[in-house]
């Protein structure tokens, strides 16, 4: 992997690193919000709500598009995409792992 790719999947997974950060992705997933719609769903101020979509803009996960002085926001699927097929490579680790434990004890059954 580049370096200029691995710095990328830091940022995705340090952005994804916080919860709240988390939920703003997933509800961006579901549709296109304006920054005052995402901070209503958020027990904090709109300066946080605010510090918490730079950084999810920085690592790519977030496009804003600016109407007048509304803020729209909308999830970027690409990124997700980059961290998804990293993760893979380790679901497959895992997947051959459970299926040599599952051979196992069927022939222990038999």
């Amino acid at each position: 992997m580049t370096d200029s790719k691995q710095k990328r999947l830091d940022q995705i997974f340090m952005a994804l690193a916080d919860a709240s950060r988390r939920e703003m992705v997933r509800l961006l997933a579901d549709k296109e919000l304006t920054m005052n719609e995402l901070s209503g769903h958020f027990d904090m101020s709109l300066a946080a709500v605010s510090k918490h979509v730079k950084v999810l803009e920085k690592a790519g996960l977030i496009n804003r598009r600016q109407e007048g002085r509304t803020h729209n926001l909308s999830l970027a699927s690409e990124p997700l995409g980059a961290a998804l097929d990293w993760i893979s490579i380790y679901r497959n680790f895992w997947q051959k792992r459970l299926d040599g434990l599952t051979t196992l004890i069927e022939q222990e059954d038999e």
